[in-house]
């Protein structure tokens, strides 16, 4: 049966990834090469995991993860809709039974905050995933003095963890934000809409979102 590691291993699949980074990067956006999507499909796997699915489930969690930022090829707009359909191809070429296809082609397509919702686990812990990956080293812009919001947002993410309790079903983003550099609004201005999101997808899991920022409760 395809599994992740095999995907990880296929060069077409890297190909696309870079590629689609390189455009975000002439674009002046955060990293969105190897070191999100790995992260994104390891959160995801953990998230699953600790929520009690079973081993299939948390494996196609870590290729919807891997595969998840693919669209970018075409256009950032719409990116998670293309990138689905570019999963179907690449996946359906390389024998992937139906069941764990749509599976993954459902949670791509669902992940971004403009048109995404958790209809599946996996969906939703993609979108979790995702969404909790903030951090100043995705900040590409060496000059500080060029840095428009998004930039000034990640950059001034010290510290981010998201914590999953199993036992009290709580999923609870965790974040260190220097406030020198980016206000809490603005953290908000940015991000209050995947927030939201990230409340539903723990929602379909049985869980609550809680977000803590410098040791307060916003959430």
């Amino acid at each position: 049966m395809l599994g992740y590691e095999e995907i990880r291993k296929n060069e077409e699949i890297k190909t696309y990834i870079s590629k689609a980074d390189e455009s975000l990067c002439a674009l002046g956006y955060t990293e969105h090469s190897f070191a999100h999507v790995c992260k994104v499909a390891e959160t995801a796997a953990e998230i699953l995991t600790l929520a009690g699915y079973d081993e299939r489930t948390v494996e196609l969690s870590r290729i919807a993860g891997y595969m998840h930022d693919i669209g970018n090829i075409v256009n950032r707009i719409d990116h998670s809709q293309s990138g689905a359909l570019i999963a179907f191809r690449i996946l359906d070429n390389m024998n992937m039974p139906a069941n764990d296809l749509a599976e993954i082609v459902t949670a791509i397509g669902n992940h971004d905050e403009g048109t995404g919702v958790p209809v599946s686990p996996v969906s939703a812990a993609l979108i979790l995933a995702d969404k909790s990956d903030v951090r100043r080293s995705r900040v590409r812009n060496q000059d500080f003095s060029t840095f428009d919001i998004h930039d000034r947002v990640n950059y001034s993410v010290e510290k981010s963890r998201l914590e999953i309790d199993a036992e009290a079903k709580i999923i609870r983003l965790v974040l260190s934000i220097d406030t020198s550099i980016s206000s809490l609004m603005d953290y908000f201005e940015i991000f209050l809409t995947r927030m939201t999101l990230c409340r539903r997808a723990a929602e379909k899991l049985g869980f609550v979102f809680k977000l803590t920022i410098n040791e307060q409760n916003f959430i």
